[in-house]
């Protein structure tokens, strides 16, 4: 189907959303350095300068949009203690049961878990502790209008990529949490693909819909990425006959998945090993069809999540500079999502090719 055409003249015929260098998106914020999602965390990002910084949104009680890894609060805020008797039968709780003004309420913290004791443990020790300082759960609105403030107080074009978190749920809960995502965005002036925003979603048929009707309806287009995950994550569900099913994956990871993506999608985001087997060596790198299926298909490609920590390197890099190194002058992806912003940058000012 496809024509042989070399990859650098591929990327110049790309939708405006190729970009020359790699990007930097700052994961979270600077979550490497303070609690993920809060304005702290987007603040110390955006003085980093990353190309963009991300944004997870979900949906409260009464319908405003909040910047939260989870559409669940119990991973990094106090909610279990403030509101003992809120939550569902799976004992966690959800944001979409809670008011705005109930969030507000709560403290952020480092993402825990909870051990056999019922301690909170970090998930990430060795980063910001825990319960320090007052760190809460921002708006959309409020961190739009901060990054743009700084974009016009500094002078800077540092974008923004937000991600619609579990359309499916919050569907199944009567809420069109797309819509109100793209009402918020094109009140703020993004609306085109000229504009300085990716919009990424996990479920590929909310994403379609998104670009299919809601774009058109709204006469806005802009540069959306496909978020790729495994079946047996069950990161995205279906329901059929009010039970809930995973999403199959799989054939996004077919030898025509990345034609199909690309018929609604200008890029993915794929986990790393999705790209490069982890079972390679320094000597022996072993990267993965999917790649060069998502460059055929004129797609970008921004994987997550580049961790500096203890335990986070992968097995065929020696650090995080040779990790980098692997991923953007080997495999070359058009961007990373990283924790520590600060070392991408300054990574991609010294080694790029």
């Amino acid at each position: 189907m496809f024509k042989t055409i070399s990859l650098s003249l591929l990327a110049l015929a790309c939708s405006s959303a190729a970009f020359a260098n790699p990007l930097v998106i700052a994961h979270r914020g600077a979550s490497g350095y303070l609690p993920e999602h809060t304005l702290p965390a987007k603040a110390m990002a955006y003085a980093m300068k990353p190309d963009y910084i991300e944004q997870d949104v979900v949906m409260t009680k009464d319908d405003q949009l909040v910047v939260l890894h989870d559409h669940y609060l119990d991973r990094v805020t106090d909610v279990a203690e403030r509101f003992p008797d809120r939550a569902r039968n799976d004992g966690r709780y959800y944001a979409i049961d809670f008011t705005l003004a109930e969030i507000k309420t709560l403290r952020v913290t480092e993402g825990f878990k909870l051990d056999e004791q019922g301690n909170k443990v970090a998930g990430f020790p060795q980063r910001f502790p825990m319960w320090q300082s007052d760190f809460r759960v921002p708006t959309l609105a409020e961190e739009i209008e901060l990054i743009q403030g700084l974009n016009k107080s500094l002078g800077y074009n540092i974008g923004i990529y937000p991600e619609i978190k579990a359309p499916w749920f919050h569907r199944h809960e009567g809420k069109d949490i797309s819509k109100a995502v793209l009402t918020t965005l094109k009140q703020y002036g993004y609306d085109s693909k000229d504009d300085k925003i990716y919009l990424q979603c996990f479920d590929a048929n909310e994403l379609k819909r998104i670009n299919d009707e809601l774009l058109p309806q709204m006469n806005m287009d802009l540069n959306l990425v496909q978020l790729m995950a495994y079946t047996d994550w069950n990161e995205t569900m279906v329901y059929q006959n009010g039970q809930a099913k995973p999403y199959d994956y799989d054939w996004m990871f077919a030898a025509d998945g990345m034609e199909k993506v690309a018929q609604y999608a200008d890029g993915i985001g794929p986990w790393k090993p999705m790209l490069v087997d982890e079972k390679s060596t320094r000597d022996h790198l072993m990267i993965k069809p999917l790649m060069n299926h998502a460059k055929q298909a004129g797609l970008v490609v921004h994987p997550y999540t580049f961790r500096a920590d203890p335990g986070r390197i992968a097995p065929y890099a020696t650090d995080f500079n040779d990790m980098l190194d692997v991923f953007i002058n080997q495999v070359k992806v058009d961007g990373v999502f990283t924790d520590f912003p600060d070392q991408a940058v300054s990574f991609l000012q010294h080694n790029t090719m």
